[in-house]
């Protein structure tokens, strides 16, 4: 059941006034009654005082002064005496709790007997029944208790006052309440407006009419009128651009004809790649047929069909793996890894290669732990490495460097090598690109180690970037983030 607005405000309005004014109600005569009592009790506790110095003097002005016998001989003289002194009603009791003066009309009941054996002890103590207060105070000469005077006080005075003020509070209070209600209502009445025309406009637009107009007020209320104003032109304005949206998808539509033009491109480059070395084979297998006992053509060509089969297995070996890349998701066996002993491992499995072209390699390895999968880690290494002495000088040298900043773990290859022009530097990346198709044939290159470096490494959550090229060589840069021990 959907209830409005405007109903909810009021009925919170009410209940939260209601709470105010009982609070303070309840609060106010709450204080009233403690006041009420503490000026009671402060008064019977002087007549107290004033019974038990009175007591005193009249022992003293006896010539017996034995307070037991005074009390049972003397005590209802005393008694009226004191009722004289204090005006007020009283009682009392010798050491024992027994009776030494009482009206003929005075009962005991047991409540009062209770009290009574409580102020026996030498304590002060009252008892409140209906408009009556018996307030029991103990009479005391030396440090010793002879007896006990029992005060009867009217509390009628007390509550009428109370009742009084309590009558006048429930007028007020009401009267309050329902002037705070009416004026509230109006104030929050002109918020639930607001909002309902809000709520008029919100139905409009989802009908699919789309006129709105701006509620004149300069609070929230205000503000989101103008946003629905707003919101609704823009949708008017984006309806009407639908046919414009259908020019997009006929572009969309020739976007995807250049992505199949590209991916023919793709296939031919590959195409491409994998005829020269089949052709060099094919070559020196019809130089074989023709020259069959020529050992020197055999050593030659042997070693030459062995050369080309090797750079026709890496570049079938990368093309899957690119393939891969961009089709599936690998699964990845992710684990703490130290980047100094994988780098180190990868740096000796291409010892043998440096060593062939002459090149020196200088390392500053530092203890480093990433997350991410091995085999993903070594491709990224190899791949930048194996570039490294590929587009080498002779006589070359290869800086490795691995360490820790800001929470990441950076490796950095660089070389001496031919460099990359700067027009080129933004196709590094990319699949079947070389700097130097010359170089990259001779040394079984096809342009892939760059591509599938990224995409091992942001698989792992890393980025490659390449620092710096040039004349004096070329620079990249890996980065993961860092697992700290």
């Amino acid at each position: 059941m959907k209830i409005s607005i405007k109903i909810k405000f009021s009925l919170f309005l009410a209940v939260l006034l209601l709470l105010v004014v009982s609070f303070l109600s309840l609060l106010v005569l709450r204080g009233i009654k403690n006041n009420q009592q503490n000026q009671y009790e402060q008064y019977l506790a002087g007549q107290a005082k004033t019974a038990n110095t009175y007591f005193i003097q009249s022992i003293l002005s006896e010539e017996n002064k034995v307070p037991q016998t005074f009390l049972s001989v003397k005590g209802q003289e005393f008694a009226r005496e004191l009722e004289l002194i204090t005006g007020l009603s009283l009682v009392l009791y010798d050491r024992q709790g027994e009776l030494v003066s009482k009206k003929v009309t005075d009962t005991e009941s047991d409540n009062i007997k209770k009290t009574l054996d409580y102020a026996r002890n030498n304590k002060t103590a009252y008892l409140t029944e209906g408009d009556s207060l018996y307030y029991l105070a103990p009479l005391i000469i030396g440090n010793e208790q002879v007896g006990v005077v029992q005060f009867y006080y009217s509390l009628s005075g007390h509550q009428e006052f109370y009742n009084n003020i309590r009558r006048l509070f429930i007028y007020i209070g009401a009267g309050l309440f329902i002037l705070s209600f009416f004026l509230g209502n109006i104030y929050y009445n002109s918020f639930a407006a607001g909002i309902i025309k809000l709520n008029d406009m919100v139905d409009k637009i989802r009908g699919g009419h789309y006129e709105t107009t701006v509620l004149k007020r300069r609070d929230e209320i205000g503000t989101l009128s103008q946003g629905i104003h707003e919101m609704s032109g823009q949708i008017m304005r984006t309806i009407q651009g639908m046919e414009a949206e259908q020019n997009k998808l006929k572009l969309a539509v020739d976007k995807l004809s250049l992505l199949d033009k590209q991916q023919k491109e793709f296939i031919g480059n590959v195409t491409h790649e994998f005829k020269t070395p089949l052709t060099s084979i094919k070559a020196y297998i019809d130089l074989l047929e023709m020259y069959p006992d020529d050992e020197e053509l055999l050593q030659t060509s042997i070693a030459n069909i062995k050369s080309e089969t090797g750079r026709l297995y890496e570049m079938v070996d990368k093309v899957l793996q690119l393939s891969a890349l961009e089709k599936y998701d690998f699964e990845l066996k992710f684990e703490k890894l130290p980047v100094k002993q994988a780098t180190e491992s990868v740096l000796n499995s291409l010892k043998g290669r440096m060593d062939k072209f002459g090149i020196e390699l200088n390392t500053e390895l530092n203890e480093a732990y990433i997350e991410g999968d091995k085999d993903s880690l070594t491709i990224v290494l190899i791949n930048l490495l194996d570039n490294a002495i590929k587009y080498n000088k002779t006589n070359g040298t290869i800086f490795v460097r691995t360490y820790i900043s800001f929470q990441q773990v950076y490796i950095e290859i660089s070389d001496t090598g031919i460099g990359i022009p700067a027009k080129l530097i933004h196709k590094v990346f990319e699949p079947f690109y070389t700097v130097d198709k010359n170089r990259a044939r001779e040394n079984g290159g096809a342009g892939l180690g760059l591509s599938l470096a990224r995409k091992h490494a942001e698989l792992m959550g890393g980025t490659i970037a390449l620092l710096n090229t040039g004349m004096e060589g070329t620079s990249f840069r890996v980065t993961f983030p860092a697992v700290l021990n």
